[in-house]
C-alpha cells in the first residue's frame, strides 16, 4: 500500500498482486515552456522540483485562501484552473472562475451581478404620448406633439373654437382702422382729425380690449380642458371634447382665481409707474420731466422684464396643479412654486424656447394673412367690402396662429410638470405601476385620472 510519498517493500496479505500505479503526478504534456522543470515520469512517486511562484487568484487585492482540491495540500502544489510552466491539466476549470470576456464568472454578491461593458438599460415603458421616466427636452417637445396628433379633433377643435373667439373682435377693429387709411392718403388733415375723435379712439382700440377679454376667459378654460387631456394621453387614453369639458368644468372657478391673481401681479406694478410718470409730469418742468421720465420708464422697463420672467416660471404649474391635482388657487400656486423650487433655471429655459419656436411658428402662419389684409383694408378706400375681407384675412391669420400656440403652450407646461413630479417625488413608478396594469386590463380606466393626485406620490 502506498501513502503517496513512497512504495511499499511487499503486498498485504490478501490483496492482488497486481496493484495500482503509487500516487504521483500527472502525465506529463508533451507542450512545454523553454526552460521549466523536468517533471516526473508517470508511475513514479512525484517530488517537487523547484515550481515557479504561483499567480495571485483574480479578484480583488486583499489576503484570499485558494481553492483547495480535495486531496492536494494547500502548500507546495499548483492550483486547479492556473496552468503552470510543465504543468498543466487540460480540461480542467477552476468552477466559476473564467477570464475570456471580461467575467467573474458566476461571482455574485447577494444576486447582483455586475454588467459588462456595452451594457443599455431596458427602455422605459411607454404606454401613451411619453416615456414613464424623467423627461428631456426633446421628449416634452414631441410628447407634445403627439399629445396633438393622438387627439386633433378635440386639442385642434377646442384651440380654434377659442382663437377664433379671441381674433374677431381684434379683427374688425383693425379692419376699421385700416378701412381710414385711404382717406389719409387722400387728405391727412381730415383723417388725422377723424382718428383722434371719440369713433377713432374706440377703432383703434376698444377691439384690442374686447379681444383680450374673451382670450382671457377663453384661454384658461381651454388650459383647464387641454390639461385634462394631457392627463389621460400620458397613459395612452383619449377623451372627447365633452369630456374633458365635464371633467374639467368643476375646476374652473380656481382657474380663473390662479390666472386673476398673476394677472394682479402683473398690473400692479404698471399701475404704480403709471402714477409715478404721472406725478412727475405734472410736478416737474417740461425740460427736466422729459429726460427723467424716459429715465424711470426705461429703469422700470429693465425691472420688470425680470420680475415677468420670475412670476410666470414660479407659477407655470398652477394650472396642472388645479386641474389635476383638485387644489385651490392659492394652493395651486404654493404647489407651483415647490415644484419650481431647485429647478427653476432648466424650466425657465425651456418655457422661454417654447415661446422663442411658439412665436417663430405662428409668425409664419399669421404674417401672410395679416399683410393680405392690411393691403386689402388700406387700398380699398373703406369700402364695406373690403373691410369685411380684411377683417376675414386678419382673423383667419389669427385663428390659425393661435391654434397651434395655445396647444402647444399648455402641452409643454403640463409635461413639465409631470417631469418635475417624476424627478421631485419618483411619481414614474407611480406612473409605470399604473400602466402595467392598465395594459394588463387592455384599456385606460377613467380612474387613471385619480393617479395624479399628490397623496398617490411614492414620497408624498
Amino acid at each position: 500500500m502506498s501513502d503517496g510519498h513512497g512504495r511499499t517493500p511487499e503486498t498485504p496479505p490478501g490483496w492482488s498482486a497486481e496493484q495500482p500505479p503509487p500516487y504521483s503526478a500527472p502525465q506529463a504534456s508533451p507542450w512545454t515552456a523553454p526552460g521549466s522543470p523536468t517533471q516526473t515520469p508517470y508511475g513514479q512517486p512525484y517530488e517537487p522540483q523547484g515550481e515557479a511562484p504561483q499567480p495571485p487568484p483574480y479578484g480583488p487585492p486583499g489576503p484570499q485562501q485558494p481553492y483547495p482540491q480535495p486531496g492536494h495540500p494547500q502548500s507546495g502544489h499548483p492550483q486547479p484552473g492556473y496552468p503552470q510552466p510543465g504543468y498543466q491539466q487540460p480540461g480542467y476549470q477552476q468552477p466559476g472562475y473564467q477570464q475570456g470576456g471580461y467575467q467573474q464568472g458566476g461571482y455574485q454578491q447577494g444576486g447582483y451581478q455586475q454588467p459588462g461593458y456595452g451594457y443599455m438599460p431596458p427602455p422605459a415603458l411607454r404606454p401613451g404620448i411619453i416615456p414613464l421616466r424623467p423627461l428631456g427636452l426633446g421628449d416634452i417637445l414631441d410628447g407634445t406633439i403627439k399629445l396633438i396628433r393622438s387627439n386633433p379633433k378635440a386639442v385642434l377643435g377646442l384651440s380654434a373654437v377659442a382663437a377664433l373667439l379671441g381674433a374677431v373682435p381684434l379683427a374688425v377693429g383693425q379692419a376699421v382702422m385700416l378701412g381710414s387709411m385711404g382717406d389719409i392718403i387722400n387728405d391727412p388733415q381730415a383723417a388725422s382729425a377723424g382718428l383722434d375723435s371719440f369713433y377713432g379712439i374706440v377703432a383703434q382700440y376698444g377691439g384690442m380690449l374686447v379681444s383680450y377679454a374673451i382670450q382671457f376667459v377663453v384661454v384658461t378654460v381651454l388650459t383647464g380642458v387641454l390639461t385634462r387631456i394631457l392627463g389621460r394621453a400620458v397613459f395612452g387614453g383619449n377623451i372627447t371634447a365633452a369630456e374633458a369639458w365635464h371633467l374639467s368644468k368643476g375646476r374652473l372657478p380656481a382657474l380663473f382665481g390662479v390666472v386673476g391673481l398673476m394677472a394682479a401681479m402683473m398690473v400692479i406694478p404698471l399701475i404704480v409707474v403709471t402714477l409715478v410718470v404721472v406725478a412727475l409730469a405734472m410736478n416737474v418742468s417740461s425740460s427736466e420731466g422729459a429726460g427723467l421720465i424716459i429715465g424711470v420708464m426705461g429703469l422700470f422697463v429693465l425691472l420688470f422684464i425680470p420680475y415677468y420672467l420670475f412670476i410666470t416660471t414660479r407659477f407655470a404649474f398652477a394650472a396642472p396643479a388645479v386641474v389635476l391635482e383638485g387644489r385651490g388657487p392659492i394652493d395651486a400656486m404654493r404647489r407651483s412654486w415647490h415644484l419650481v423650487t431647485g429647478d427653476f433655471w432648466r424650466v425657465l429655459g425651456i418655457l422661454l424656447l417654447t415661446s422663442l419656436l411658439v412665436g417663430l411658428v405662428a409668425g409664419v402662419l399669421s404674417v401672410p394673412f395679416s399683410f393680405g389684409g392690411t393691403l386689402i383694408g388700406m387700398l380699398g378706400a373703406g369700402s364695406p367690402g373690403s373691410a369685411v375681407v380684411a377683417a376675414v384675412f386678419i382673423a383667419a391669420g389669427a385663428t390659425l396662429s393661435a391654434m397651434f400656440s395655445y396647444p402647444f403652450q399648455a402641452g409643454v407646461s403640463g409635461l413639465l410638470y409631470a417631469d418635475r413630479r417624476m424627478r421631485g417625488e419618483a411619481f414614474d413608478l407611480v406612473l409605470q405601476t399604473a400602466a402595467i396594469e392598465q395594459q394588463r386590463q387592455g384599456w385606460v380606466h377613467a380612474s387613471a385620472d385619480d393617479l395624479w393626485h399628490p397623496s398617490n406620490s411614492a414620497r408624498s
